[in-house]
């Protein structure tokens, strides 16, 4: 079995090693380690291959908390230390403003992170129908494949609700329709936790009994979906309260759909709002712009500056719920929200929006390109990116300071995921 010595970690979390000149991404595997491993895809620049054995262990290695680690895609990173995870993390942010954009961020802002497990506040959970296992499986694909992973616990997800996964196998299967149930929407406020179950059939009148007694006695809020998103329908209890979470600094309460988009990680999506607009630096007199500003996650946070805050997305649907949040909120007065696809602004299209002092972008992991080189002569001076994809946010900001004459005052890592390898990161633009 061949041997490799890791040299670092990419941006899936894989250890990254070269033998023979080819460049060999080793999953399991981390940098310092001496490992065997075995290919299972074979390219002529590169391999992918499975760390089989550890000769010479990382003193950041450790022993993963989940059982069902190395089986369920869910998570790539629980044999590293949380601390070492954001530090990986960050390096990956710096490589991509380098080789992709050439550019080297002014300040490197300590890494944002918190509790590493029980965080996920969102998660679709995949159902199968699979004889051969003994029933139902309920939980997330494994690693590489189509099949769902045979799993009766998650860390990741919240206690109680991890705890459930054998109960929902135990009442899917009780079901007429076990398998026609394909998916499950976990989504969960501060007072409210919610299920989200994907019919191709109506339950019958018993499943609807099983159903309520199943909500009643775990304390849970059951919607059926029977096609798209506009087929979404609470089942029970019918007197339910809205989803809501509070940014409690800034005195918001956000409510929202189970199917809306919404940060999976509570605690580190308060302390990004926190620095988001601590960089931003909104102040009364300004008009400033919140670029696929969804629910007003930011929006409403800046607009308790004082500021004049125009939020602009995409989807109609979470502009009315932006805009129901700033009632609630008693921001109606300072705030404004359009509908425009962002992915195909222009400098037309921006010009109709009027001027803007400062200017927040939180967008896709397809990045901001078109807003960004739509971007003239009254740009704002100061603009603050939310990213969830490195290469994409580097790719913008080489626009923004090669193009548009911004500087790159600094960035950093927000370790919304923990125990995986994906990435959020703000940075800070300026221009005179």
């Amino acid at each position: 079995m061949p041997l490799a010595h890791i040299e670092s970690l990419d941006h899936e979390g894989r250890g990254v090693a070269h033998v023979e000149g080819k460049t060999i991404f080793i999953e399991g595997a981390l940098p310092g380690e001496e490992v065997e491993y075995s290919s299972f895809r074979k390219k002529p620049s590169y391999e992918q291959a499975t760390a089989m054995s550890i000769l010479r262990p990382s003193a950041q290695r450790i022993e993963p908390r989940c059982r069902h680690f190395g089986i369920c895609g869910g998570c790539s990173m629980q044999h590293l230390e949380p601390a070492a995870q954001a530090a990986a993390k960050q390096r990956v942010l710096e490589d991509a403003f380098w080789h992709i954009g050439r550019l080297h961020p002014e300040v490197l802002y300590p890494a944002i992170y918190g509790p590493s497990w029980g965080y996920r506040k969102r998660a679709r959970l995949s159902v199968r129908l699979v004889p051969k296992k003994g029933g139902v499986l309920v939980g997330f694909h494994e690693k590489r494949s189509s099949f769902v992973a045979d799993m009766d616990s998650c860390e990741v997800l919240p206690a109680n609700i991890s705890a459930l996964l054998p109960e929902l196998q135990r009442l899917i299967m009780a079901l007429s329709i076990p398998d026609r149930i394909p998916q499950i929407e976990v989504a969960i406020g501060d007072s409210q936790q919610v299920l989200v179950l994907r019919v191709l059939e109506p339950p019958s009148t018993a499943d609807e009994s099983m159903l309520r007694d199943f909500a009643d006695r775990h304390e849970l809020v059951i919607y059926l979906q029977s096609g798209g998103p506009g087929t979404l329908a609470l089942f029970h209890p019918q007197d339910a309260p809205p989803l809501a979470y509070t940014l409690p600094e800034f005195a918001i309460e956000l409510r929202f759909s189970p199917l809306d988009f919404t940060q999976v990680n509570h605690g580190i999506n308060r302390m990004l709002v926190r620095r988001a607009v601590a960089l931003l630096a909104p102040e009364k007199h300004e008009r400033i712009a919140d670029m696929f500003c969804g629910l007003g996650n930011f929006t409403l946070p800046i607009a308790r500056s004082g500021a004049r805050v125009i939020g602009v997305e995409g989807a109609a649907a979470l502009v009315a719920q932006a805009r129901a949040n700033a009632a609630v909120n008693g921001l109606e007065g300072t705030t404004d929200f359009r509908v425009a696809n962002l992915f195909e602004a222009t400098a037309e299209s921006l010009a109709e929006l009027g001027r803007f002092d400062k200017m927040l972008i939180d967008p896709p992991r397809d990045g901001a390109i078109s807003l960004v080189r739509a971007l003239g002569d009254e740009a704002p001076s100061r603009i603050v990116y939310v990213s969830c994809s490195p290469a994409t946010l580097a790719r913008d900001a080489a626009v923004l300071v090669q193009e548009k004459g911004y500087r790159l005052r600094g960035a950093g890592i927000a370790n919304m995921f923990p125990q995986t390898s994906h990435v959020e990161s703000i940075a800070l633009f300026t221009r005179a």
